[in-house]
């Protein structure tokens, strides 16, 4: 312990930030030890579905052109499918983001004069310009939902972050085709939900009308849980390879995982009709794909630490937190409420001062493509954006709370939250 707390002196630290931070340590060790046996489990699925599905050499080519027949591609499709207990997955570079993941499920499985619903209230920012409920800033909404006749609806969520379950079965309605779930808080503080709450709310939307389409978006989740919300009955989980299932290796794609129907109906939209999923290199990213979700849950479980860690040390200093340093996780993400747009700024230029890469340059918050508001955003990463890496961001509005996901390690990911505490200490 000693070499650890010279260690962190040279790195910068005050001695009494090292000292809460050791504090905390000890006293989160016993929850460490149950991240630690969730992420071994995970780990043995991802091993036997490799295995079952015979992942070879050949597997990590990848191809050219047309992409026609990539054994590397289809097998990580099936991989992934097994992994989700899924009829099918489309796992694709040419995926940009986990947004653009969520608008080809989305595009791909509504049709004019249906309706999309949300019961989890407002969705993440960056959709609001998909559905159509905020326009681009100049009055034009191109190319959304709503413009090809999809109309929108949500519920709000109760008081204490349940569900509202008497308005939702009045919002279902006859039009009511997907039901879209986010697992996740995004930049709100919300609480986030557990796969067994996420079974709960479908079990209630199944009773109402059974041939809705529900597609969770599960950004920041995977690997949190032994189990996804697809086995708990969602017809569509989504998300982002630069977050969980990436495991820091993938330089890009997203995923979509469900029912052989919905499935198809995405890659129709990410391609063509009549190419769907026969067409799309995979180039030479394969490698990084399988090896990414190789490490995914051993990543994610260094990230779940970096978040309990970062939540009882803010709670100690005094700041509200969310989820609090006793709760259960059910993603990757910690919210603080820094009640103060300096330090807000402060926090993730500490994020940013810890990283490995572009340690040396202080980020600044600008107006950001699919925001209302100016956000900052610290993250020097391996991966250009990569949220399972240490990172830290939000938008500089009521009430400036930073959310802080990731970590490769979780050594790193104290370093980093202690080099924020040290920012704010300076400020």
């Amino acid at each position: 312990m000693t070499e650890r707390i010279e260690a962190y002196k040279n790195m910068g630290l005050d001695p009494e930030v090292i000292e809460l931070g050791e504090r905390v340590r000890k006293d989160i060790a016993e929850r460490f030890a149950a991240i630690d046996e969730i992420a071994e489990l995970n780990q043995l699925k991802v091993l036997r579905a490799m295995q079952e599905h015979k992942v070879s050499e050949a597997c990590l080519l990848g191809t050219s052109g047309y992409g026609y027949n990539d054994l590397g591609r289809d097998t990580l499709e099936a991989v992934y499918a097994e992994i989700f207990k899924t009829e099918d997955a489309l796992v694709r570079p040419q995926i940009t983001c986990g947004t653009h993941a969520l608008a080809i499920a989305l595009m791909g499985n509504l049709r004019p004069g249906d309706e999309l619903l949300s019961p989890v209230g407002k969705p993440y920012d960056t959709l609001e310009e998909v559905i159509g409920i905020r326009d681009e800033g100049d009055g034009h909404q191109s190319g959304s939902l709503k413009e090809y006749g999809v109309s929108y609806r949500q519920v709000e969520l109760l008081k204490d972050g349940s569900f509202d379950y008497p308005a939702i079965k009045e919002a279902v309605n006859e039009r009511t085709r997907v039901v879209t779930i986010q697992r996740s808080k995004g930049y709100q503080t919300r609480p986030s939900f557990s796969v067994e709450q996420i079974g709960q709310l479908i079990r209630f939307l199944r009773g109402i009308k059974e041939d809705l389409c529900i597609m969770v978006d599960n950004c920041y989740g995977e690997f949190v849980q032994t189990r996804e919300p697809s086995e708990v009955g969602a017809d569509m989980v989504v998300g982002s390879l630069i977050k969980n299932p990436g495991g820091g290796l993938c330089p890009c794609g997203g995923y979509i995982a469900g029912t052989k129907r919905c499935v198809e109906n995405a890659a129709k939209r990410l391609t063509s009709p009549g190419l769907g999923k026969e067409v799309g290199a995979s180039l030479a990213v394969l490698p990084s794909f399988y090896q990414g979700l190789f490490l995914a849950p051993v990543v994610t479980a260094s990230a779940l630490k970096t978040a309990i860690f970062a939540a009882n040390i803010y709670e100690r200093l005094g700041y509200p937190v969310l989820p609090d340093g006793k709760e259960e996780r059910y993603d990757i993400i910690q919210s603080v409420t820094l009640g103060a747009p300096e330090k807000l700024i402060a926090f993730c230029e500490g994020i940013q001062s810890a990283a490995p890469v572009d340690s040396h340059l202080m980020p600044e918050p600008w107006p950001m493509p699919g925001y209302d508001a100016d956000v900052i955003m610290a993250a020097g990463a391996f991966v250009s954006g990569s949220s399972i890496e240490l990172s830290a961001d939000g938008p500089l509005k009521e009430p400036y709370a930073v959310y802080f996901q990731g970590g490769l390690s979780f050594y790193h990911g104290a370093y980093g939250i202690l080099k924020s505490v040290q920012a704010l200490k300076d400020l």
